[in-house]
């Protein structure tokens, strides 16, 4: 009997799911507890594996966007059974816009004329898909063969033929955008595009104001190498991070404005003091969440940072270790960024993010002397249709004296 493979209840979090790709080709021979799928969710990739073997039959295309619970393939058990799926669950794609790739010459399996760029009612299976984009095939070129005039695996391969039996001429030139050559050209699309979508929204629905300044770090980084003497007793290597994650859930409990967030009309002050702290990856920023900051002690928070960091570089983050945050730090410091400031873009639908800098050495005045102190620069960025500039004074001037003199943090 065929088995089913949907899409997942990821942890606690719904929403749509977008299938990035499948990692075996329609009809192929697949492996019990083997990935098949990836899929996205809340810029998480996550691994579909099969429940069973068999022969897999694909019903919704990559690039989709699907509900939990979405059936987008099945599993069968034999020959049969799978040609059995192929009639009643045809896939049918859905091609928005034409890629503009080289055309393939007029031959077998191309129909003449070309229908016209655009068109949105191409069908084409998975495999002629991954061919056509393999070997630069335009597919509005070609002529479907299979159920309802879908491109399939054949059309393909007889476009690629009849370009190999073509006459080759000159090298295309390099794409020009007015007098600009174009080098590389990346698709917008996964986590970047989730982030770009993200940021572009976030700038696009609030009152975005930045303040900004620096923060004498000495007697914190005393009180931090007092902690680094007590890794082994702590069971963690405490950071800088650890350290302003909870001094700003302190804070966030003695201001519950800046704990907040605008929803529709109205705005909610959450009880909860969930922080989030940005991580960089290659593909992009993802910010892993530390619920209920203000209930941990500073060795717990650096256990959970560590913890949700190495999930966030492995690729093992759920939905739930990224959402319901109420408040994001971000440390461009810790990536080497030095002496700086710069204005940091708010995580909706958060009302608030606050950037801290490098800690670099520099000149001050203490007591009407010039001293060498190591200084972190700051950026704070807030809503302003939730947070006056006085309360956001009144909120990084108990953020920073309680940095300056951490002690009063922790009695």
């Amino acid at each position: 009997m065929a088995v089913e493979i949907s899409i997942p209840r990821l942890g606690t979090v719904g929403g749509d799911a977008t299938l990035l790709e499948w990692t075996a080709q329609e009809g192929d021979q697949v492996e019990q507890d083997a990935v098949v799928l990836v899929i996205e969710t809340q810029k998480i990739k996550f691994d579909v594996v099969a429940e069973t073997s068999g022969l897999l039959h694909i019903i919704v295309a990559e690039g989709a966007k699907c509900p939990i619970g979405t059936v987008v393939g099945m599993i069968a058990a034999s020959a049969e059974e799978y040609e059995q799926l192929q009639r009643e669950r045809p896939l049918v794609e859905f091609v928005s816009e034409a890629p503009k790739i080289q055309s393939a010459p007029i031959g077998a399996g191309i129909a003449e004329p070309a229908r016209p760029e655009g068109r949105g009612d191409i069908r084409i299976s998975p495999v002629a898909k991954r061919m056509a984009q393999e070997h630069m095939i335009d597919i509005t070129r070609i002529k479907g063969t299979g159920p309802e005039g879908r491109i399939v695996r054949e059309d393909i391969e007889k476009a690629v033929a009849a370009m190999k039996e073509a006459p080759k001429g000159p090298a295309a030139p390099p794409e020009t955008i007015g007098e600009k050559r174009v080098k590389q050209t990346i698709p917008l699309k996964g986590m970047r595009a989730a982030i770009a979508e993200h940021m572009r929204l976030s700038l696009a629905e609030s009152a975005q104001l930045t303040a900004m300044g620096e923060i004498d770090m000495t007697e914190l980084s005393r009180l931090r190498r007092t902690f680094v003497d007590r890794e082994a007793s702590l069971g963690t290597k405490v950071t800088y991070n650890d350290l302003f994650v909870f001094v700003v859930a302190k804070v966030l409990g003695e201001m519950p404005i800046i704990n907040s967030s605008v929803i529709g009309n109205e705005i909610r002050v959450w009880d909860d003091i969930n922080i989030g702290v940005a991580v960089a990856l290659k593909e992009g920023l993802i910010v892993p969440v530390i619920r209920h900051a203000d209930k941990k002690s500073i060795a717990e928070i650096s256990m959970v940072s560590k913890t949700l960091a190495e999930k966030a570089r492995t690729g093992k983050l759920m939905p739930d270790d990224v959402s319901g945050g109420t408040f994001t730090i971000t440390n461009l410091g810790a990536a080497g960024a030095g002496w700086r400031f710069e204005t940091a873009i708010i995580n909706p639908p958060e009302s608030a993010i606050l950037g801290m800098g490098g800690i670099t050495d520099r000149a001050v005045v203490r007591d009407g002397q010039i001293v060498i102190r190591p200084i972190m620069t700051y950026s704070f960025t807030y809503d302003h249709r939730v947070i006056d500039g006085a309360t956001a004074v009144q909120f990084m001037a108990r953020v920073i004296e309680l940095l300056e003199d951490p002690r009063l943090s922790i009695l």
